[in-house]
């Protein structure tokens, strides 16, 4: 980097006007992204569909707005959507309780019931760095202060589409500390209209005031857009990473729009926000260690063709908050504490035809969901009658609301004998007590019911699993319930066994700094693999509430598991438990798919045979919404990890690619790999194991 000189009397001349210095990169040729700097302004530009361009131009000026204009210019004629615009955000700061057996890897936490101020950040323009790599330009504007905070407002273009990502990248020397953020942008007059996708699916308009003071609003898509006569912008956070780990995934009215947001940022805004309070449970916020650059951000997208059209182009980069179809394919989603049996079967009241939780699973795509029902609201020990009587109830509901396009899957988190918590699932109905008491067998032949098991201790448990090809995995390993799992039974046998799948992942904890998701877990992967044992890892969602008004996209996840049809549930499913045990599948938050995967023509799961001994070929087909970041190649020698990164800089919003890469292998005895995008929205293998 360095200033850049056209003619050193002129530039001297801007840089004397602009007061600020302004490095221009020396790869201007790297994208189509121009620069002009002229009087205290910065225009930049890019080129987006249709052969037309997307404009921004920044005030360099202290005390202006930092969007002196915004706009697409289509067919050579400037639309101006809006102008003298400044980004804000607002940081809310709390303490972490950081407990000695799992410090920063922590959810049971409280954060807003003890003391926390609110800050916002407050912009001083010093100095603007451009950089480009790929089709990725990024303009650094420092610095921004808040209390214990500093760092720098960072614009990122993506060529390509009209899509420009905000950040405030801040970081603290305090210890402790946990953080939550409101952002949006915020200008001296309002919208001509502003509108959203109400929370009940009706699209929803409305002509502002500059005097009207700030409402938080549940929307559908996150999002919220504001217009005018020439466009509109949408302002909407990363799908999956601004959502911190919750239990339930409550729609906590997470945009707001007006004037005087929380009577701490003047003037008409339009923004995303979180609920300091959550939903009343555990609330840990996000991680914020000290020397992180926290990356607090929102992306915008940019419209001429009115707000409806505009939310519909918002809606693309996640499927409209669906699990695209893949051939070949089925989606799986698993973890949910519903209690639709305990709740309303076991009630005795009307049991609905058509329940609601079904309905919402149907419409996200999910084809296959595995439940965690009677989570401490059952009889799982007995008595024999009650425990019978509420398995009856689960797989008669379990096989009537499946059909030839939606398998609902009887499941539990049991929690017994084994240590932490864990997940069950058998390929077909069975009928087990969580209790043996002296004197009753092991197993024993129900007239009603056929075999029913009682188990007292882990190795019948095994037995069990053994003798019913069920499995069982870590319910959020290293965290929650599970905290020091699976690692402290890494040496059992039922933990070597097959029947032992390995650990489930979600992101949890959340911590802004990371380019990753969920870290947790896929260090566990790892540390599985250098175990020398083929564990596998699902994804899973842990949720209680299943209803339309949530945001549930933001808080789920999904596996797609290689299979070319449903099972039916008369018939069992031991084609599930098969991929799953197989590696036959990927996980994702819906965004980034890996359709096909092999290492030298080996899949995931499978035995590549020579890698070891020279450089191995990666094969895999990736399809995309939003532009990619960068793919992480991940090895293990049996005692440490190795990570290789390679940027994917190059990469526009929506595609399809088949990628190969040669990687050195030597020494190694696993591969796997990872995949994430601009917006941390990650997909990622299962493991192919070296000979």
């Amino acid at each position: 980097m360095k200033t850049y000189f056209f003619i050193a009397i002129f530039l001297k001349t801007l840089f004397l006007t602009a007061q600020i210095p302004v490095s221009i990169p020396e790869n201007l040729a790297e994208n189509e992204t121009k620069f002009k700097l002229q009087k205290k302004e910065m225009e930049v530009t890019w080129p987006i569909a249709n052969k037309n361009v997307a404009k921004m131009i920044l005030s360099l000026e202290a005390n202006k707005p930092l969007f002196r204009s915004i706009g697409i210019i289509e067919n050579g004629n400037l639309k101006e959507i809006a102008t003298q615009l400044e980004p804000r955000f607002l940081i809310n700061v709390g303490k972490r309780t950081l407990k000695p057996e799992n410090g920063w890897t922590i959810f049971f936490d409280k954060v807003p019931t003890r003391p926390y101020t609110s800050h916002v950040l407050e912009l001083n323009k010093k100095e603007v760095k451009v950089t480009k790599s790929g089709n990725r330009t990024k303009i650094t504007i420092g610095e921004v202060t808040a209390p214990d905070f500093s760092g720098n407002i960072e614009i990122t273009i993506y060529n390509g589409v009209p899509l420009f990502n905000i950040a405030a990248e801040v970081a603290t020397k305090k210890d402790s500390t946990a953080i939550l953020y409101d952002a949006g942008l915020v200008g001296a007059k309002a919208w001509d209209k502003i509108a959203f996708m109400g929370n009940g699916h009706t699209f929803q308009e409305i002509k502002p005031s500059i005097e009207d003071k700030s409402i938080n609003t549940a929307v559908k898509y996150r999002t919220i857009i504001g217009s005018s006569k020439n466009g509109a912008i949408a302002v909407f956070p990363p799908p999956h990473q601004y959502f911190y780990p919750l239990d339930e995934a409550f729609n906590l009215k997470f945009t707001w729009y007006g004037a005087n947001y929380r009577e701490m940022i003047p003037g008409y805004g339009i923004g995303i926000r979180q609920d300091p309070e959550g939903d009343h449970r555990y609330v840990p916020w996000f991680n914020a260690p000290p020397g992180t650059e926290q990356r607090l951000n929102f992306f915008c997208l940019l419209g001429v063709d009115g707000p409806d059209a505009l939310l519909d182009s918002v809606k693309k980069y996640t499927h409209a908050d669906t699990y695209k179809s893949i051939p070949s394919h089925k989606t799986m989603a698993s973890h949910f504490h519903n209690e639709f049996i305990m709740n309303v079967v076991m009630k005795g009241g009307p049991v609905p035809q058509k329940p609601e939780f079904v309905d919402v699973f149907k419409q996200m795509g999910v084809d296959i969901v595995h439940l965690g029902e009677f989570h401490y609201t059952a009889h799982p020990k007995g008595p024999d009658p009650k425990r019978l009587l509420e398995l009856d109830a689960l797989f008669e509901q379990c096989r009537r609301l499946s059909d030839d396009t939606f398998l609902l899957l009887p499941g539990e988190e049991p929690n017994e004998f084994l240590g932490g918590h864990w997940m069950a699932l058998f390929p077909k109905p069975v009928y087990w007590v969580m209790n043996r008491e002296d004197g009753k067998p092991f197993v024993s032949e129900d007239e009603t019911h056929g075999k029913v098991y009682r188990i007292k201790d882990k190795d019948e448990m095994l037995r069990l699993l053994e003798l019913e090809k069920g499995l069982a995995w870590t319910a959020h390993p290293r965290i929650k319930g599970s905290t020091g799992y699976p690692d402290a039974y890494k040496e059992e046998v039922f933990f070597k066994s097959d029947r032992f799948l390995g650990g489930a992942w979600k992101a949890m904890p959340a911590d802004l700094s990371q380019r990753r998701l969920g870290l947790r877990v896929l260090d566990l992967m790892d540390d599985m693999n250098n175990w020398g044992l083929r564990k596998k890892v699902i994804a899973e969602s842990d949720l209680f509430t299943i209803a339309h008004e949530n945001e549930m996209y933001a808080h789920m996840n999904i596996n797609y598991l290689k299979m070319d049809a449903l099972p039916n549930f008369k018939n069992g499913w031991q084609p599930v438990l098969t991929a799953m045990t197989e590696g036959k599948f990927f996980s994702t938050t819906g965004e980034i798919l890996i359709p096909l995967f092999s290492v030298n023509n080996s899949a995931s799961g499978q035995t590549a045979s020579g890698a070891q001994k020279k450089k191995a070929t990666i094969q895999m087909k990736v399809d995309w919404t939003f532009p990619l970041h960068f793919v992480e190649i991940v090895t293990g020698d049996g005692e440490k990890t190795y990570r290789e990164r390679i940027s994917l800089d190059d990469t526009r919003a929506f595609g399809t690619k088949n990628f190969s890469f040669s990687v050195d292998l030597t020494g190694k005895k696993w591969v796997r790999v990872e995949v994430w995008d601009v917006a941390v929205n990650g997909a990622f293998t299962q493991t192919v194991y070296l000979e």
